[in-house]
């Protein structure tokens, strides 16, 4: 049933896009914090990085499997399978890992601040809200294109079925 499959991969995106929104909106609330301890960082940036649903240690593993029982045939590209009964099981998208954005902290000076540095800096979170923005619409577009994908989907299936019953 891959087109059933085909509602699963996106809403894993709706999903994934979600969280993406949620982790930039937490960064612009951030944008303008200051370390809070002499020595300390302020805020950083995080950022979502998205990975196909599969790992590469589970796909090496089937094809090594499959080229192994000899129950697939090999070609120049690959193994490639004759049955395909787990050929959409993975299929979607996935966050993989949230990490920190490595730009440096925004020096602000104010050498009378308990927090300053010995050379009289405080530092500022590395949020550039232009960039915020520019994500969330990116994240907003993709949201919008996955919801009509699925509705376009889910209407196929409705008509299929009605077709069916006839």
């Amino acid at each position: 049933m891959a087109f059933i499959s085909s509602l699963d991969i996106s809403a894993s995106a709706l999903s994934v896009q979600r969280l993406r929104s949620d982790i930039i909106l937490q960064n612009i609330a951030e944008q303008n914090t200051y370390n809070t301890s002499p020595g300390g960082d302020p805020y950083c940036r995080q950022l979502v990085v998205v990975s196909e649903k599969k790992r590469f240690s589970d796909v090496l593993d089937k094809y090594t499997r499959m080229s192994e029982n000899n129950t697939g045939i090999r070609h120049r590209y690959g193994t490639y399978y004759l049955g395909r009964q787990n050929r959409f099981k993975n299929a979607g998208v996935t966050v993989a890992e949230v990490i920190e954005d490595d730009a440096p902290f925004v020096p602000v000076y104010d050498p009378d601040n308990p927090l300053a540095d010995e050379d009289g800096y405080i530092y500022k979170s590395n949020v550039d809200n232009s960039k915020e923005q520019m994500d969330l619409l990116a994240t907003q577009r993709s949201y919008e294109a996955n919801i009509s994908a699925y509705k376009a989907v889910k209407a196929m299936l409705t008509k299929a079925m009605t077709l069916n019953g006839r």
